[in-house]
């Protein structure tokens, strides 16, 4: 049920007149605020709109598309308007509404000039003095649900594929090192008395304990979530069960990085993810953190010895937070380019990162989780190799470059995936691994290298339906709902199922 009660109202009027709060690209004034403060000052001098209309020389129609924010006056005649008002330029020019009640209008008025109203085909109506200020926030409210389900609705495939490929964009930009958060993680360790080494399921208690968080283990967590926050009474809830592959202190980490971080309800997809990234960061940050971290890597590198493995067993780690963190730390503090690439048994990217000139397969929208990679690479001959138990390294031949990664096998619920962690032929010497024989040649996306031969393609074309087995994480790249693949009325039951008792 939608309800508007006063602080919501304020809210809701302050989002949705924050369009109208100053200038817009080209330079102009917003009418509505402008209006609705020449007609605040109109009033407040007791004057009539006939009588502002006698002083400037003007119809009483035009004065009344001005304060409507029909109309925006010239220069000229705002001049003239704030003299017969007795008032300045500047100040009928301030972008903030003169009153609660006039934002409350702005509000509304904007809302019936938008899509919203457009694609409902309702009539705008006009804005009366009789109207309550309750009757204009339920309005807004109304108007705010309205749209926040036409952007969940537009929430395609198309959209979270953009936003994935915009996000690596900027990572890519920033070497995938974020000094803020860094700056964050150091604190957070500090505070709890870090003092080197693997940070300890203890510290990681002690952690939640700082930030005001107890920590609950239920046998009856919404199956859609690793961790529910209670943010009312403080509580982080986690399974009794922990997945095998799963470090059991990263979603304790997670769910007090979403609370640090100051997450907010994501308003889109785009939102989500860089939320998710931002706290996935935030909690290998704190698992490894940047000074020890940096320092043993230095370490491995001026041994020639840098392995994804080693780092991992140094801070007791997963392999893939292991892989994830060398990346974040591999350029900015080390000065090597790096990829990264998790592909999934099927031979589907689930996700990925560069900045070392290697050439991903992509969409048109420049996506690349969702493509298919090839079959020539690490990440993908890995599955193929008996041996799980020791790294696989690997050379490919592309024409981009020759690249050499190092890639293992992880499990999950979904199936088997792999995890590689690569760099050009030219920093393969500061890695374990580099003397190992095994190469290939990778001409994708040329149909020469991965298609079928053709005279197979002939005779099974018309023959075959295969079923995709796709990976749950993937159809979380298909967005529906505030938290993409969470049912929130299950964790709105399981709330107030575990609420503690007044």
């Amino acid at each position: 049920m939608v309800t508007a009660d006063p602080t919501r109202a304020a809210s809701l009027a302050a989002a949705l007149a924050a369009s109208a709060d100053g200038p817009d690209d080209s330079g102009h004034v917003d009418a509505l605020t402008l209006g609705r403060r020449i007609r605040e000052r109109r009033t407040a001098r007791g004057m009539t709109l006939g009588a502002l209309a006698q002083a400037i020389d003007r119809a009483p129609s035009q004065v009344s598309a001005i304060e409507n924010g029909k109309r925006e006056p010239r220069l000229s005649m705002l001049r003239t308007i704030a003299l017969a008002l007795g008032t300045t330029v500047d100040e009928l020019l301030r972008t903030d509404a003169p009153s609660e009640r006039a934002a409350l209008e702005i509000a509304v008025e904007r809302a019936q000039r938008g899509p919203v109203f457009d694609a409902l085909g309702l009539e705008p109506f006009r804005v009366a003095k009789t109207m309550s200020d309750q009757t204009l926030a339920t309005i807004l409210a109304l108007h705010h649900e309205i749209e926040r389900l036409h952007r969940e609705r537009a929430a395609t495939p198309e959209e979270a594929r953009r936003a994935n490929a915009d996000l690596r964009a900027e990572m890519r930009a920033r070497d995938n090192f974020e000094p803020e958060l860094e700056q964050q993680a150091a604190e957070l360790l500090q505070a709890i008395g870090y003092a080197g080494g693997p940070v300890s399921h203890q510290l990681v208690a002690d952690l939640a304990s700082h930030l005001g968080f107890s920590l609950h283990y239920v046998g009856d967590l919404p199956h859609s979530t690793r961790s529910v926050t209670d943010k009312r009474h403080g509580r982080i809830y986690l399974p009794t069960s922990q997945s095998p592959s799963r470090d059991s202190r990263s979603p304790i980490l997670q769910a007090l990085a979403s609370q640090v971080l100051g997450h907010e309800e994501p308003q889109n997809y785009g939102d989500f993810l860089r939320q998710r990234i931002e706290t996935n960061y935030l909690t290998a940050a704190i698992l490894l953190p940047e000074a020890a971290a940096v320092r043993y890597l230095t370490e491995a590198k001026n041994l020639r010895r840098i392995s994804m493995e080693e780092l991992r067993d140094h801070f007791a780690v997963s392999y893939e937070t292991a892989a994830h963190r060398f990346t974040n730390l591999a350029t900015a503090r080390l000065g090597i380019p790096v990829h990264f690439v998790k592909v999934h048994e099927s031979g589907t990217i689930i996700k990925a990162y560069e900045n070392d000139r290697v050439k991903f397969p992509s969409d048109a929208l420049g996506a690349i989780e969702g493509t298919i990679m090839c079959r020539n690479w690490t990440a993908r001959t890995v599955f193929d190799v008996e041996d799980r138990f020791s790294p696989w390294y690997q050379y490919t031949d592309t024409s981009s470059g020759t690249f050499w990664c190092t890639s293992r096998i992880e499990k999950a619920k979904e199936g088997e995936y792999s995890v590689s962690v690569g760099v050009p032929f030219e920093h393969v010497k500061w890695f374990r691994g580099r003397e190992t024989p095994h190469r290939a040649v990778s001409r994708c996306p040329d149909p020469s290298c991965c298609q079928a031969p053709a005279g197979l393609a002939e005779k099974w074309a018309d023959a075959s339906w295969p079923a995709a087995r796709t990976p749950t994480s993937l159809l979380a790249a298909l967005p529906t709902g505030t938290f993409p693949g969470v049912d929130q009325t299950e964790v709105f039951q399981f709330l107030e199922a575990h609420a503690p008792q007044a």
